[in-house]
C-alpha cells in the first residue's frame, strides 16, 4: 500500500472497553474512487504521490485495513428532538484511530462502513446522496473558515443500499475531526450511574482538548465557548443545521453529522430544515436557545463526578448562565465584519434591523450580504444609516461568500449521480470550495419548481 497511514488509539488505550466496541469494517464488493481530498491529506501531512485512485477506494473503503488501525465503534446517548435516548452509538461508522498531525491529533473514521452493535436495526450502510451532500458541505464550511469535520475520501461501494425509496448505490465517507466526542458521550455514562467511567473520559477529554484546564468547570467554560463560536459563524452564513441534539454536539465545537441541514435561501429566522421538526425545534433563529439548553446537559453530566454536588450546581449554572452574554458578543463579532464594520452596539444594531428588513422582503441570505453596496434599492433608510457608519467596503466584500451549497443544487448533483453522472458534483465541489470568486452557475436561489421541500435525518 502507497499511502502510510501511522495510526495510533489513545481512545482504546486509555479508555474502558465498555466506551466502544472494535470490530471490522464489512467488506464491499467493488471500491471505485469518487473523491480525494489531496489538501486536507496535505494538511494532514500525508503523502499521497504514489497512491492509486484504486488504492485509496479499497483503503477508505474498508477493505484494506492499515497495519496500524483498530477499528472502533463509539458508544454514546443523547436528547433527540427533547427526549432522552439511553443509548446510543456509532451505528454506520468505524474509526481507524487517530493521526497526530501539523493540523494536531485528528480521528479518521469511516462512516457507512456496516453495521455495528449500535446499529439499532440498520443495515449500517450509507448510500450515495448523504456521503456527497456531507462532503460537499463539510468542504464548504472548511472553504468559510467555519469549524467542521472535514470530508478526506468518498468511495462507491459497488453495492446496493435498500431505502424506502428502493434500492440505491452504496457509499463511504472518511471524515476526519479533531474527535469525535460528544455531549452525548458523557450522557452515556452518567445515566448509567457510572462515575468512574464518566471520570475517565472526563479526564482524556480535558488531556485531547483542554489541556489547561483545571476540572469539569473550566472544560464547561471551554466547551461552552466552543460552542457559542461556532454557532454564531453558522448564522453569519445563513446556515441551520437541523438537528442539533445532544449526541450531534461535539466537545471540540466542530460541525458535525450533515444530515437534514441548509444554508438559507431567501431569510426568515424561523426557517427549518428536518421534515420531523414539527415544532421548530431546530429552527434558524433557535439555534442559540437550543446551544444553551444542550450545554445544560453537559453540565448536568458532569455533575456526578464532583466532590460536593450541591457547590457543582451552583458553580455550573452560574457557568451557564453566561452564555447568552457571550452568544451576543460572538454573534456581533460574526456579523460585524459581514457589514464591514468593527463588532460594537452600533454594528450589532445595523445587522439585526437589515436582517428584519430581508425577513420582510423575503430577500436572499447570502445575495443580500454579498451586494450591500446595491441594498438602496430594496432597504433605503438602512442603506443610508449603514453608510453613515462608514464601512470598510474591502472588508464586507471579502468576508461575504457569493457561493454556498444550495440545497436545490445538491439535489440535482445527486440525482445526477444516482444515475451514474458525477461531473456535476465535481462542479459543485469546486465551486462551494471557493466560495469568495463570483460563480453565476451556483449564485442563484431557486426557482419554485426546485425546492426541496422534504429533508430527513440520517443516511
Amino acid at each position: 500500500m502507497s499511502l502510510t497511514l501511522p495510526l495510533q488509539s489513545s481512545y482504546l488505550d486509555t479508555l474502558p472497553e465498555r466506551f466502544y466496541t472494535q470490530q471490522p469494517a464489512t467488506p464491499v464488493s467493488a471500491p471505485r474512487l469518487i473523491a480525494f481530498n489531496h489538501a486536507l491529506a496535505r494538511d494532514l501531512g500525508l503523502d499521497t504521490s504514489g497512491m492509486t485512485d484504486q488504492e485509496a477506494a479499497n483503503l477508505f473503503s474498508g477493505n484494506d485495513n492499515p497495519a496500524t488501525a483498530r477499528p472502533f465503534a463509539q458508544v454514546y446517548a443523547g436528547h433527540q428532538f427533547g427526549g432522552f435516548s439511553h443509548q446510543l452509538g456509532d451505528g454506520r461508522a468505524l474509526h481507524l484511530g487517530e493521526l497526530d498531525s501539523p493540523l494536531g491529533r485528528v480521528d479518521i473514521q469511516l462512516k457507512g462502513s456496516g453495521p455495528t452493535p449500535y446499529s439499532r436495526m440498520g443495515d449500517g450502510r450509507a448510500w450515495l446522496g448523504p456521503v456527497l451532500r456531507e462532503y460537499l458541505m463539510s468542504c464548504a464550511m472548511q472553504a468559510l473558515d467555519i469549524p467542521t469535520t472535514k470530508a478526506l475520501c468518498a468511495v462507491a461501494t459497488g453495492d446496493p443500499v435498500l431505502r424506502e425509496q428502493g434500492p440505491l448505490p452504496g457509499a463511504i465517507l472518511t471524515r476526519v475531526a479533531a474527535s469525535h466526542i460528544r455531549e452525548g458521550t458523557f450522557q452515556y455514562f452518567a445515566a448509567r450511574g457510572d462515575t468512574e467511567g464518566l471520570q475517565a473520559l472526563t479526564d482524556y477529554t480535558i488531556a485531547r482538548h483542554a489541556p489547561d484546564a483545571k476540572g469539569p468547570a473550566d472544560l464547561l467554560q471551554k466547551v461552552m465557548e466552543n460552542q457559542a463560536y461556532l454557532v454564531a459563524k453558522w448564522m453569519s452564513v445563513g446556515f441551520i443545521h437541523g438537528v442539533m441534539n445532544t449526541d450531534n454536539v461535539t466537545i471540540s465545537g466542530e460541525t458535525i453529522d450533515y444530515g437534514p441541514c441548509a444554508f438559507m435561501d431567501h431569510y426568515h429566522p424561523d426557517t427549518v430544515f428536518s421534515s420531523i421538526d414539527h415544532q421548530g425545534r431546530y429552527a434558524y433563529s433557535n439555534q442559540p436557545p437550543i446551544t444553551h439548553w444542550n450545554l445544560a446537559q453537559f453540565a448536568t453530566a458532569l455533575v456526578p463526578i464532583m466532590p460536593d454536588q450541591d457547590a457543582a450546581i451552583e458553580d455550573f449554572t452560574a457557568i451557564i448562565n453566561r452564555f447568552p452574554t457571550l452568544f451576543a458578543a460572538e454573534w456581533t463579532r460574526a456579523f460585524a465584519p459581514k457589514l464591514g464594520l468593527q463588532p460594537n452596539e452600533t454594528a450589532s444594531t445595523l445587522a439585526q434591523d437589515l436582517l428584519t428588513e430581508m425577513a420582510k422582503a423575503k430577500a436572499d441570505f447570502t445575495n443580500t450580504f454579498n451586494a450591500l453596496d446595491i441594498t438602496d434599492d430594496l432597504f433605503p433608510d438602512w442603506h443610508a444609516r449603514w453608510r453613515a457608519a462608514a464601512p470598510d467596503d474591502a472588508l464586507w466584500r471579502k468576508t461575504n461568500p457569493a457561493v454556498i451549497p444550495r440545497t436545490h443544487q445538491i439535489e440535482a448533483v445527486i440525482q445526477a449521480a444516482t444515475a451514474g453522472d458525477e461531473a456535476p458534483f465535481h462542479d459543485m465541489l469546486a465551486a462551494v470550495s471557493a466560495p469568495f470568486t463570483a460563480n453565476p452557475d451556483y449564485q442563484s436561489p431557486p426557482k419554485e419548481t426546485e425546492k426541496v421541500h422534504q429533508t430527513f435525518c440520517g443516511t
